[in-house]
């Protein structure tokens, strides 16, 4: 009883959901002339990058707080492997095409 409510609601806010979608994208048009184009069309580029940037810098903080500014909080400081190598028991082996788990050639840089 209580799921078939709760599907009744749903679907009663999914119809009320494209009601609304209808009316912004048709009574509520309006042609914007060319400067008001251009506006929103730097609004539009603008707002991702500028979000972009906040969550960088949000993401460098949390970096910074749980490794610290140089790295002096992880527990292994040492690079155990670059590129497509690994070590395993002390011995330097290969990883993808050619090496020890099979695979394709991983990308070198």
């Amino acid at each position: 009883m209580k799921m078939e409510a709760f599907l009744r609601g749903l679907r009663t806010l999914h119809e009320k959901h494209e009601k609304l979608k209808h009316t912004v994208h048709t009574a509520w048009r309006y042609p914007l002339p060319k400067w008001g184009q251009y506006a929103m069309g730097c609004v539009y580029f603008t707002i991702p990058v500028v979000g972009g940037w906040y969550v960088m810098q949000w993401a460098i903080s949390k970096s910074v707080e749980e490794i610290g500014e140089r790295g002096e909080k992880l527990q292994h400081k040492e690079v155990q492997g670059i590129g497509n190598k690994i070590i395993v028991d002390g011995k330097e082996q290969v990883v993808g095409a050619g090496g020890k788990f099979g695979g394709v050639h991983l990308a070198m840089s």
